[in-house]
């Protein structure tokens, strides 16, 4: 199953485990973008084998991790179709993953089409002071 364009739910031994992808961070779906972005996982991952290299756990209780579906890195696919931001908490300044936010950037690809897209870490805050 796919929850939104960043966590998704993989069965593991007929086990259901919630993964959020690591290092990245996709809108929520309330948010402009955020009904594609979770399509554009879906497309990727829905129905396919999935290889989660886990990276520890989150407040949430969720597995964080790479995962590849079909062989494709999804974390790094969501942010090359412009479907999710580099979450730069939560990685290196030499990450690829910001190669690929940036050219996507430059094309105007998925939410990168907008004038000024809100990343959902701001978008959560503001709605906690609301």
């Amino acid at each position: 199953a796919v929850v939104d364009g960043d966590t998704l739910t993989v069965l593991v031994d007929r086990r259901q485990v919630k993964v959020h992808l690591a290092e990245i961070d996709a809108p929520e779906l309330k948010q402009p973008f955020g009904q594609r972005s979770r399509q554009s996982l879906a497309d990727l991952c829905l129905g396919k084998d999935a290889l989660v290299r886990e990276a520890g756990r989150d407040r949430s209780g969720r597995t964080n991790g790479r995962v590849a579906c079909s062989g494709i890195d999804a974390n790094a696919e969501q942010v090359r179709r412009g479907m999710a931001w580099v979450y730069k908490r939560h990685n290196e300044s030499t990450s690829p993953l910001y190669f690929l936010e940036d050219a996507a950037q430059r094309a105007h690809e998925g939410l990168w089409a907008a004038n000024s897209p809100v990343p959902p870490w701001i978008w959560r805050q503001d709605r906690r002071h609301r």
